[in-house]
């Protein structure tokens, strides 16, 4: 008999949520339900093998689901992450239990120093890097009023969000070669804004706009670059940002009626490191459960 395809709007878990909140930065561990990045379900078909991955913000949520899934598909990863050294002694457990290996490096992506030594660093241990995923995002709690953004707020927001990309790929590009691959995460927030989280939604449109115009130079090299827009994702960000009256509630507004897992947007970025999208170039994919990017 031929196994039936699972309903979509049931694949994973539904508000409402216990009410929870998290200062920052957030931990997996913390959240009920904890998030699924994909532990027991992700099957590697060997899709990046031999191949050395840097990915920002890996310690958990959307970064931590792609760890793991670029680790069962052969990569070797190098790890950021702020401070949480808990939650990335974790990612760094699923990383070796695919065989790989994995270099964790803490450290303040707001600061220029921090993103050369990243790569440095990887460089130093691994070689060269393959794949780069900008994937670390600061974001604030939301506000009821425009006129609560103050700068320190906004200079970081921007300093993590868009310009650490801006540094990260500067210093990486040397250690690039034809072949390689860019990653860029943006958001729904870039086509839909939420106003609470201005300030977030405004680099995250940035975003788009960086991963279109440096596709345009670098495939000149050899190397593409692309962007997913993640819509609602049950990661840290949500407990951290929002009361927990709207956490409780997250994604219920959702065509699917449920945030996505960060198991469910890990495939998608497999997919634009590896040969399969290889004529694909300064796209942003939607993985947004039905919202559209418009």
């Amino acid at each position: 008999m031929a196994q039936k395809n699972p309903d979509p709007r049931e694949a994973g878990p539904k508000p409402p949520f216990p009410k929870q909140s998290q200062p920052h930065p957030g931990h997996e561990g913390r959240m009920a339900p904890e998030p699924d990045y994909g532990e027991q379900s992700y099957k590697g078909l060997g899709r990046l093998e031999g191949r050395v991955a840097l990915i920002t913000g890996g310690d958990s949520g959307i970064g931590r689901a792609v760890c793991l899934a670029f680790a069962r598909e052969g990569a070797d990863v190098a790890v950021s992450f702020l401070s949480e050294g808990d939650d990335a002694q974790q990612v760094k457990r699923v990383v070796e239990d695919a065989g790989r290996k994995a270099l964790l490096l803490p450290g303040d992506l707001t600061v220029e120093a921090q993103c050369r030594k990243l790569v440095e660093d990887t460089v130093k241990r691994f070689g060269r890097i393959d794949i780069l995923v900008n994937n670390a995002a600061y974001q604030g709690e939301a506000v009821e009023r425009f006129e609560d953004f103050d700068p320190e707020r906004l200079e970081r927001t921007f300093r993590t969000n868009i310009l650490a990309m801006f540094h990260l790929v500067r210093h990486a590009l040397p250690h690039m070669k034809e072949g390689s691959t860019i990653i860029n995460t943006s958001s729904i927030q870039a086509y839909d804004p939420s106003p609470a989280i201005l300030d977030y939604a405004v680099t995250k449109s940035a975003i788009v706009n960086f991963t279109k115009g440096l596709a345009r130079e670098l495939i000149e090299r050899g190397i593409r670059v692309n962007a997913v827009a993640p819509g609602p994702v049950w990661t840290p960000l949500i407990p951290q940002s929002f009361d927990a009256e709207k956490t409780s509630k997250f994604g219920k507004d959702s065509p699917m009626g449920r945030p996505a897992q960060p198991a469910e947007l890990a495939p998608s970025y497999v997919f634009l490191a590896s040969d399969e999208s290889r004529y694909v170039n300064a796209e942003v994919l939607g993985v947004t459960g039905g919202r559209l990017l418009a």
